[in-house]
């Protein structure tokens, strides 16, 4: 199993949470990951990204030109990753935002409404969590109950209160994606 991820979108969306999510729950659960960001200026209001190469075996490398799944939370980020995402591979972008749809017939193409859901959770900042559950839901690739475990394991004594809001988010978006065929 090799899962080569893009997670996409404007600074301050969540993206780099979203995509660390992933790295550390795969690596708790025993898998091999690369967790690479890409941002700087851009990180409020501008397009940021991060790679996620989770794997069963040893990642050669971060650097990819072609992923075998993408997650887009804003247009300019679903017009550049959309053409590099591989063959028979996975798309997911968030609907209640972009406008302009995805084009291509050779991959599988997940809509979420991400936005538009987490706000009636009440808290729109929950839209990256929805977006991870439908990216578990796609592809097996980590467990919900491992991210929320994750979740205990990094989030300051605190913030464990929005843990039980994160795990709804994360349910949420594995039901959407769990209806689209």
């Amino acid at each position: 199993m090799l899962h080569e991820v893009m997670f996409a979108g404007f600074g301050g969306q969540g993206v780099l949470t979203i995509a660390k999510n992933l790295a550390y729950t795969a690596m708790l659960e025993g898998k091999e990951i690369c967790w690479m960001p890409t941002y700087g200026p851009e990180m409020r209001g501008g397009t940021c990204g991060c790679t996620v190469s989770v794997s069963d075996n040893p990642v050669s490398s971060p650097i990819l030109e072609k992923y075998t799944a993408a997650v887009v939370l804003n247009q300019p980020s679903l017009d550049k990753y959309e053409p590099k995402v591989k063959p028979g591979g996975l798309l997911i972008w968030e609907s209640s935002n972009i406008i302009n749809k995805p084009k291509r017939d050779d991959i599988k193409v997940v809509a979420i409404p991400a936005y538009e859901e987490s706000t009636k959770l009440g808290n729109p900042l929950m839209m990256g969590m929805i977006m991870l559950g439908a990216f578990i839901q796609k592809t097996g690739a980590i467990s919900i109950e491992g991210v929320l475990d994750a979740l205990r394991k990094t989030l300051p004594e605190r913030r464990h209160n929005l843990i039980p809001l994160n795990e709804q988010a994360l349910k949420r978006g594995y039901e959407i994606a769990e209806e689209i065929a």
